[in-house]
């Protein structure tokens, strides 16, 4: 069994929601059982419940990426307070994706840090694991981490430094592999301690690259891992798609 732990074919945006069952049907043709799609912020999320809640096989996480912040505290407090709801479904199953975001112009690290530190609250009064989005920003990061009592959580799209994912296995995090690895060249975590994702409709695996990505590929990444880590496909299937069991009780 497969698991893809962070997609995002719940998002009108990127997916045809009306051939959602092709999506599903081409995942579990590749043996990807099951996956978790991802809200990027409070609107977002609310759609990833509602589609969660119509295929058994989905699961969901509340989240509010760091970029889509405009830094309006009060309309923030208001989202929040109405997502309290939605808070309690029980296909829910981490906070994410949330973090800290750096790499392109115009960002503002108090808004962001200030988003952080709400979602984290939420996280830690529900007991959530918790998917972190962090590029170019890991110094600001880790000190609000470990201001925080967190389930074990997720690096999402790891593609960082030694240095920091040597941080973050000190901490206890998980690592989410996905196609980046197939063609960039990038760290690679101890196997026991990652889980697949594809972050589709992003990031396609090759021998893809250039379509749209989709949770079947899952098992691409799952197939380069077995070679890189010189694995046979069952025990890679296996380790990783426990870890995402473990972390995200699905």
């Amino acid at each position: 069994m497969l698991i893809d732990s962070h997609c995002h074919i719940h998002d009108k945006q990127f997916f045809d929601l009306s051939k959602t069952d092709e999506v599903l049907t081409h995942m579990h043709e590749n043996g990807v059982e099951k996956c978790i799609v991802i809200g990027t912020d409070p609107l977002d999320s609310a759609a990833a419940c509602d589609f969660a809640s119509k295929h058994e096989e989905v699961w969901w996480t509340f989240g509010y990426h760091p970029n889509d912040f405009d830094g309006d505290k009060a309309k923030l407090e208001a989202d929040l307070s109405a997502a309290k709801p939605i808070l309690a479904d029980k296909k829910l199953v981490a906070v994410g994706e949330v973090g800290l975001d750096y790499h392109f112009d115009g960002y503002n690290k108090d808004f962001q840090r200030y988003l952080l530190e709400n979602m984290l609250q939420i996280a830690q009064d529900h007991n959530l694991p918790v998917s972190f989005h962090v590029r170019d920003a890991y110094d600001d990061f880790w000190p609000i981490f470990n201001n925080f009592h967190l389930p074990t959580s997720v690096l999402h799209s790891y593609s960082d430094s030694k240095k920091n994912m040597n941080a973050g296995l000190e901490k206890g995090l998980y690592f989410g592999v996905n196609g980046l690895a197939t063609f960039a060249d990038i760290v690679h975590p101890p196997l026991e301690r990652i889980i697949f994702e594809t972050d589709a409709p992003f990031l396609t695996p090759k021998p893809f690259r250039g379509t749209i990505n989709m949770p079947g590929y899952v098992r691409n990444i799952a197939e380069w891992a077995a070679d890189h880590y010189q694995q046979d496909f069952a025990t890679i299937s296996k380790i990783t798609s426990e870890n995402v069991e473990k972390i995200f009780k699905i």
